[in-house]
């Protein structure tokens, strides 16, 4: 079984930053395309940024420019670098990982979420 313990949420007022990373451990033999979420109330969730294994990325719309997502590999773990946040930014965040086990099955993982909330 694998793993996803996020970490970095919390209050920021608009313009702030915040910092969100997140851990894999357990059974990780590899890791492939590891990815950031997020869902508002009474919204869907939605993809926020994406990184391959080999560190292409993509992002959402709405955050180009402002948010960056970038991975340690030696530590299984995903960041998310969020500048000048918006109050429409505020969600719940949940990192998401797709997983090979030795025998090349890949699976996909959600962490628990963590909050960030941007006071105006």
């Amino acid at each position: 079984q694998v793993q996803l313990v996020e970490s970095g949420g919390g209050l920021v007022q608009a313009g702030g930053s915040l910092r969100l990373s997140c851990a894999a451990s357990g059974r990780v033999f590899s890791i492939n395309r590891m990815g950031w979420y997020r869902q508002a109330p009474g919204k869907q969730r939605e993809l926020v940024a994406a990184i391959t294994s080999g560190d292409s990325t993509n992002y959402a719309d709405s955050v180009k420019g402002r948010f960056t997502i970038s991975r340690d590999n030696a530590k299984n773990t995903v960041y998310l670098q969020m500048d000048s946040l918006k109050p429409e930014d505020t969600a719940v965040y949940y990192c998401n990982a797709w997983v090979s086990n030795k025998l090349g099955y890949k699976y996909e993982y959600w962490g628990q979420g963590t909050q960030v909330t941007v006071s105006s």
